[in-house]
């Protein structure tokens, strides 16, 4: 048998190589790079035989994992109905957008719930997070509170105390010393988040990691952690706006790309049961630009209004500006109209907008994108009981997105009485709204504002 060839591990982004060097070439760290151990090849070069594993079959009749619901609607819906025990669960989000506010509330709801929580701190101190919790009036709940970042310490006092919920806030603080490493390093992240996820998996007790993000906005340190745990939770918002969004990305026990929608107060995180009528309470009277989209999260519909404006740029580059949308999908939207219905935006700035915070990502949107950008552009207001939902492709067609009857639904709920959709969209029998369905970006452009 050949002998395995060593392999090298930068520490700081886990780029692998294949011989040692002093600076690492993806990164640019110094001193990061150090060798790994590759792993054993067969029993016999383990030290001996192990244990046969049980093997079942996938018709079981064993029965699901039984949830704990934590008395917040919203956080029970992105969990995909409650926690599970002995999940795993790994929450991020930018730097005072309310983690930690969140995780306090949830787990005094869990401990009021009847299940023995735990709350280890490795950023602050126990009298810092008894102050957050005298702030939010949750003083008499019953949760064990700690601070520590020795991770060996942690996994004792988690052994004799036998909790149900444990949340380590963040793991990024946690360190492990068998690693030679800083707190913080992809090795250190990465072993410490394996020693929990075993533990929580053994013992039965769920786990819940804080994870701090890069200035890109994915959680910090390797990607296999995202894979080690159950759930991966990303809690968003803007610092401008009350209102914070928790979305499952990843979730094993439940639905991902769920949403639950809560809004800052004084007296911390207050769940929103009608996210669209929040997102649409400052709509006022009709202008040109703004849109109503019927858009979907999960399984949830929600309404939101889309901004745009555009203006003549001094700038020989006119500029691109892009809030709560993909840029990338405003430039193709905007090469269509030029291309396919002939509506030039070539010496215009366009400014994208999407109202009260919210993030869009699905391509159910691009209609009510474009609709907005050519209302801005000939200074014509979209009728304000209609709202518009869409896929555009490349050739100027319009097609059908999933889940129509949801959000007909949804916008007849808030008063809506009128739907642009793309043709061959499914509609429900007995459909309250009046669904006006066009073929193509063309006939849209010319019926609607009498352009192209």
């Amino acid at each position: 048998m050949s002998k395995a060839s060593p392999h090298f591990v930068c520490a700081s982004c886990g780029a692998s190589h294949t011989k040692w060097a002093g600076r690492c070439d993806a990164c640019g760290a110094w001193n990061s790079v150090s060798q790994e151990e590759p792993l054993s090849a067969g029993p016999k070069a383990m030290g001996g035989k192990g244990r046969s594993i049980v093997i079942s079959d996938l018709d079981s009749d064993e029965p699901a994992p039984p949830r704990q619901s934590s008395g917040i609607d919203e956080l029970d819906r992105v969990l995909g109905g409650g926690l599970v025990r002995g999940s795993a669960i790994l929450v991020g989000g930018d730097p005072g957008i309310g983690k930690s506010t969140l995780l306090l509330q949830a787990t005094a709801s869990f401990a009021g719930q009847g299940l023995k929580c735990l709350y280890i701190s490795g950023e602050e101190a126990t009298a810092q997070v008894r102050m957050r919790a005298q702030r939010l009036g949750l003083s008499g709940a019953k949760v064990g509170l700690g601070a520590e970042t020795n991770l060996r310490d942690i996994l004792t006092t988690m052994d004799a105390q036998k909790p149900d919920l444990v949340v380590i806030d963040s793991i990024q603080t946690m360190w492990l010393d068998t690693v030679e490493s800083a707190p913080g390093s992809v090795a250190q992240v990465r072993a410490a988040s394996h020693e929990l996820v075993t533990f929580a998996k053994k013992r039965g007790v769920a786990v819940v990691l804080v994870g701090h993000v890069t200035k890109e906005g994915q959680i910090a340190g390797p990607r296999v952690v995202e894979h080690m745990v159950d759930t991966v939770l990303y809690f968003e918002g803007e610092r401008g706006h009350q209102f914070r969004i928790l979305r499952a990305v990843k979730n094993r026990f439940g639905p991902a790309d769920e949403i639950g929608v809560f809004e800052m107060t004084g007296a911390g995180l207050a769940q929103v049961h009608n996210p669209s009528a929040l997102f649409l309470s400052e709509r006022g009277q009709p202008v040109a630009g703004s849109v109503v989209f019927a858009g979907m999260e999960g399984t949830r519909p929600v309404l939101t209004e889309i901004q745009a404006l555009v203006a003549p740029s001094p700038l020989g580059t006119p500029r691109r500006t892009v809030v709560g949308l993909d840029s990338g999908r405003l430039s193709t939207i905007l090469a269509v109209l030029e291309a396919r219905c002939g509506i030039p935006f070539t010496g215009l700035d366009v400014f994208l907008n999407v109202a009260g915070g919210m993030r869009v990502t699905e391509p159910a949107a691009d209609l009510a994108v474009a609709a907005a950008l050519v209302s801005a552009r000939e200074d014509v207001a979209i009728p304000p009981e209609t709202v518009l939902f869409g896929e555009i492709s490349l050739s100027g067609a319009l097609r059908p997105v999933g889940q129509t009857e949801n959000r007909l639904k949804e916008a007849a709920k808030l008063g809506f009485s009128k739907a642009i959709a793309p043709k061959g969209s499914k509609l429900g029998a007995g459909s309250e709204m009046q669904v006006r369905q066009m073929a193509d970006l063309t006939s849209f452009v010319g019926e609607i504002f009498g352009a192209g």
